[in-house]
């Protein structure tokens, strides 16, 4: 049997959502052992002089504990 952890991580970039999903997925993996998934949980833009400087997305990434 395996136990799973959920934790909730923000993630931003300057190109794309899906850069900021990446990026926030490749830094969690550095960190937490064995992860499994992720769901997004949000997105938002953020807007400066009427263009979109940063996209972000606010994720819960799922891992398993280690025996």
């Amino acid at each position: 049997m395996s136990v799973a952890r959920v934790t909730e991580i923000t993630s931003s970039s300057k190109k794309s959502f899906q850069d900021a999903i990446e990026l926030g997925i490749a830094r969690a993996a550095k960190t937490l052992k064995n992860v499994e998934g992720a769901w997004i949980q949000d997105q938002k833009v953020v807007v400066e002089n009427g263009k979109i400087s940063d996209y972000r997305v606010n994720m819960k990434v799922t891992f398993i504990l280690a025996e």
